[in-house]
């Protein structure tokens, strides 16, 4: 059964949709997205379309585990929470986590909610979990870096052939924003902009602070890497410096899995961005096989 559900907000309120399968009262996961402009679905204006979330959130029903995805403050249907939806911080958002949870602690009775956060949403599971830690059953992380994004980003851009002609000028902005200066953008490649945009460069200044394997070491709970191996925004290295820092937690390397976590069975760069506009392709089906799996053996908590 499929719901609306809020939490406050500091502005007004935020907003999620809460999946209870027919009949189960257990396990209660807060799915946590990514960077940018992501809705609940995991779908985004700069043409995701995979439907990851969404996807997630039928899988865990079907496997008798309820869930919420929710939309970001500031965003669509959360806009009310904040007017200026690039107004935020790494803390912002944890602190959105933690309302989340005492939310679906009073809905659904649950004494814990685990988060499963994707991408960044890794990130902010991290930050949401130093404090109030009794709220959360542990981190399902998805996806997630294992470095700082300022190393990863320059990664991704070096990695990426068609960004030859502004890579030396977006490699010098990540160093500036990096050591903590604004990057002006008056004479910048225009095709730079939305990623060095001055309205998002206090964001990434901030994110660039934190190092997700540092904040996994001071974690406890229980932790659930998962990581596809045909990832072309983080890669297998960061999913093994997490495990690093964690030798507890349980390390999923998903083989022809990618960052949308959608089946792509070769290199080409092509085939798996087509992968991050088809709704209708199914999430590969170890990513709902290791969750479901690492969840069952977790039932205590």
């Amino acid at each position: 059964m499929e719901s609306i559900l809020t939490a406050p907000g500091p502005e007004g309120p935020l907003e999620g949709t809460l999946l209870k399968p027919a009949a189960s009262a257990g396990q209660v996961v807060l799915i946590i997205p990514g960077s940018g402009p992501t809705d609940r679905d995991g779908n985004s204006p700069y043409g995701v379309r995979a439907a990851t979330y969404r996807l997630l959130a039928d899988g865990l029903a079907a496997a008798g585990i309820t869930s919420l995805r929710i939309d970001k403050r500031g965003m669509f249907a959360s806009r009310a929470a904040l007017a200026d939806p690039n107004a935020v911080t790494v803390a912002d958002y944890a602190d959105d986590v933690r309302a989340w949870a005492a939310v679906l602690r009073e809905e659904t009775g649950a004494a814990c909610t685990w988060l499963l956060g994707h991408s960044e949403g890794g990130l902010i599971a991290l930050a949401a979990a130093e404090q109030n830690a009794d709220d959360f059953c542990g981190l399902i992380l998805v996806a997630t870096l294992g470095r700082p994004f300022a190393e990863v980003l320059k990664e991704q851009l070096m990695a990426n052939p068609d960004n030859a002609a502004v890579l030396d000028e977006a490699l010098q902005a990540v160093d500036q924003l990096q050591a903590g200066r604004r990057v002006d953008t008056r004479t910048m490649d225009p095709a730079l902009l939305p990623l060095f945009h001055p309205s998002v460069q206090g964001y990434l200044m901030d994110l660039f602070a934190y190092d997700p394997a540092a904040l996994l070491k001071q974690y406890s709970g229980p932790v659930l890497i998962l990581q596809g191996k045909r990832d072309i925004q983080v890669s297998e290295a960061d999913a093994r410096r997490l495990g690093t820092s964690a030798p507890a937690a349980t390390l999923n390397l998903l083989a022809d899995t990618n960052h949308v976590l959608k089946k792509v069975h070769s290199r080409d760069r092509a085939a798996n961005q087509a992968a991050y506009t088809d709704p209708n392709l199914p999430l590969a089906s170890e990513v709902l096989d290791s969750i479901t799996y690492f969840l069952r053996t977790q039932s205590g908590n």
